[in-house]
């Protein structure tokens, strides 16, 4: 049951960890590229904005693989 646990725990620190190092190049791509060319910004602002919610919805995947390991794979876990 210990291993399950740091598995849920890995699962979701990680989930959060790549969504973090993915927003933070996202968001310096785009000030990059606003910079480079102004008259661009709102398609690219656009397109950040479709990117960050598919990027978004990676660690929600990790944390439904997560809640699934926790309440059913690990049977008898108090709640």
């Amino acid at each position: 049951m210990g291993l399950a646990l740091i598995a849920v725990a890995l699962m979701i620190g990680f989930g959060a960890l790549g969504t973090a190092i993915g927003f933070a190049i996202l968001g310096g791509k785009l000030l990059e590229g606003s910079a480079r060319q102004p008259e661009l910004a709102p398609m690219l602002q656009g397109k950040m904005f479709l990117i960050a919610g598919l990027l978004d919805a990676v660690p929600m995947i990790g944390v439904g693989i997560a809640m699934y390991v926790l309440f059913v794979v690990v049977p008898g876990l108090p709640v």
